[in-house]
């Protein structure tokens, strides 16, 4: 997910720090823990998948059904974006970011926010990439903005929207301008309030290392991309699937039956699942038992908010910074998805 911060040096930067020793990857191998993890979740799903007598009970039935229908509707849009954002952080220059962004930051903002419609790419690695935007002299505002909309409102995400919710354009194009403003909000909120004592510097590097071809960034960069993503939507899928067979309908209605109980409820689980947002959607469209305002706002706060992000923002911007913007951006992105949702929806 960190290959474009190998690329920073395209555009000349001379200063050096923290970069990679002898051809090393920024982002480094791919844990044990996490193949080991993914080969469970695989064992797991075979066995799901192929049933034992016990597991024919009608409620076990239903489990495997609709965790089946939300991995194998997901799948090929995760496949396609994470070969797309290897594809960009491999290949696209980092200098045709800070050359196409306005000087002044109050325009450069939602300019990179519409950006994010035109660069596939999940949200663990635009962590990485608004890193090495700072670092490249791009304004914090505008990386944040990029940082929140890039794995939001990308082709591949609104084209998996669509899917998900059949003849319902509304929420294609609610996801757009909600995710949009929260992005856009964000970024001037960060103009207006930030402070750069909060930010951990950004690590500056020299470029593509060599004796790695980009053809080898692109092929370990999709790898490590799609097995952690691939892992996540699993387990989104089998959360999904246990919330719709496992919680009583009574439980439901507490929160389905308010209107805010039941937006507050779905945003702060999709900040507990962590589904990738390429899949999302097709687990916001398994829970019927909710409105179309609620799963709206999963699907905001989600790409957005969510336990992975905050832990790789305070890796990468600190905990202080963490703690703040990912409180705010939950807040705001829940704001945006009610405006939103309640005039589109």
């Amino acid at each position: 997910m960190g290959k474009m911060a190998e690329l920073a040096g395209e555009a000349g930067v001379t200063t050096a720090v923290a970069a990679p020793s002898d051809g090393a990857s920024a982002r480094g191998p791919i844990p044990g823990w996490l193949y080991l993890w993914c080969m469970a979740m695989a064992g797991f799903g075979v066995v799901i998948l192929v049933g034992v007598g016990w597991l024919n009970a009608a409620a076990v039935q239903a489990w495997r059904t609709v965790c089946l229908a939300v991995t194998v509707q997901a799948l090929p849009f995760l496949l396609l974006g994470t070969a797309l954002s290897g594809a960009i952080n491999a290949f696209v220059p980092e200098r045709m970011f800070s050359r196409a962004l306005p000087k002044r930051p109050v325009l450069a903002v939602p300019v990179a926010g519409l950006a994010g419609m035109v660069l596939p790419g999940c949200e663990c690695a635009s962590v990485p990439v608004a890193n090495s935007l700072i670092g490249r002299g791009v304004t914090p505002a505008a990386a944040f903005a990029f940082l929140l909309s890039a794995p939001a409102i990308n082709p591949v995400v609104l084209t998996a929207t669509a899917i998900a919710f059949p003849g319902s354009p509304a929420m294609v194009l609610a996801r757009l301008i909600a995710s949009l403003a929260t992005a856009a909000v964000m970024g001037w909120l960060w103009l207006w309030l930030g402070r750069e004592e909060w930010l951990r510097p950004a690590a500056r590097y020299t470029g593509h290392q060599t004796g790695r071809s980009r053809w080898s960034e692109f092929r370990l960069g999709f790898q490590h991309d799609f097995l952690h993503a691939g892992g996540f939507l699993v387990l989104g899928a089998m959360a999904a699937a246990t919330f719709n067979v496992a919680v009583p309908r009574s439980v439901l209605d507490v929160f389905s039956g308010s209107p805010w109980l039941s937006v507050l409820f779905l945003a702060g689980l999709a900040v507990v699942l962590a589904v990738c947002s390429e899949a999302d959607a097709f687990v916001a469209a398994s829970l019927t038992g909710f409105s179309p305002l609620a799963r709206l706002a999963f699907m905001v706060v989600g790409p957005m908010v969510d336990l992975k992000l905050i832990a790789l923002q305070a890796g990468t911007f600190g905990r202080s910074f963490a703690v703040r913007f990912s409180t705010a951006t939950t807040v705001v992105a829940v704001l945006c998805s009610v405006l939103i949702g309640g005039v589109l929806l």
